[in-house]
């Protein structure tokens, strides 16, 4: 696994941190490194108030774009636009299967990272964008997923962070009614780096995908 540097944005919507740090008093934006990507970072131990999603580790399936009730297998290589069927778990008793379809991995403006503080500065951010399905009919209300920025090339960013861009890449959990088949919602993670463009988007969650995820590219 790529290490990675840690970056949150305190003051955005997403306060369920891979940091200790939250904003104090005067509301300003905490952003830290791991310890892992840097000897002088002051950060803890991960922790989150919500879950992460979780993959189970027996499933398989057959590579390309795969059809509802297929499972796409791991290391299966798509491009955006491509439709991927793939084990979920966000919870214990919350777990089924999904499609996701990333549908636009786009370019921010520097600009935009403001809010993350100074060890953003020179970060670029890139949106990866998607469409969500419940694909197994399960009871999947309120979970939310992740995927992570691929660099030109096939490398991870190296960089996690926690947070979103309101108006141009939120984060959104899945809706009340996202427990039948078929229903949808559209959501956003983001990435970025200050070197190579992000040009992909991988899921890596669970045992099953986390050496040999699935990735999306322009």
């Amino acid at each position: 696994m790529h290490k990675r540097r840690v970056v949150s944005a305190a003051s955005l919507a997403v306060i369920g941190f891979a940091l200790s740090a939250c904003n104090g008093d005067d509301g300003e934006s905490a952003a830290k490194e791991s310890p892992a990507a840097s000897a002088s970072a002051s950060a803890s131990a991960p922790a989150s108030s919500e879950p992460s999603s979780e993959s189970p580790t027996d499933d398989s399936g057959n590579g390309g774009e795969a059809p509802a009730g297929d499972v796409t297998a791991p290391g299966t290589k798509l491009k955006t636009g491509d439709r991927a069927v793939l084990p979920f778990r966000y919870t214990s008793d919350k777990k089924g299967t999904i499609a996701i379809t990333v549908t636009a991995i786009e370019k921010g403006a520097e600009s935009d990272m403001a809010a993350f503080g100074d060890k953003a500065k020179g970060m670029a951010p890139y949106f990866i964008k998607m469409k969500v399905e419940n694909v197994g009919g399960t009871d999947l209300s309120y979970a939310s997923l992740k995927l992570d920025g691929v660099l030109n090339g096939g490398a991870g960013t190296g960089v996690i962070l926690m947070g979103d861009i309101p108006g141009k890449c939120d984060r959104e959990t899945a809706p009340r009614d996202f427990t039948t088949k078929g229903a949808t919602y559209e959501t956003c993670s983001l990435a970025a780096t200050k070197t190579t463009p992000v040009t992909g988007a991988e899921y890596d969650e669970g045992d099953t995908y986390s050496d040999n995820p699935v990735v999306w590219t322009n």
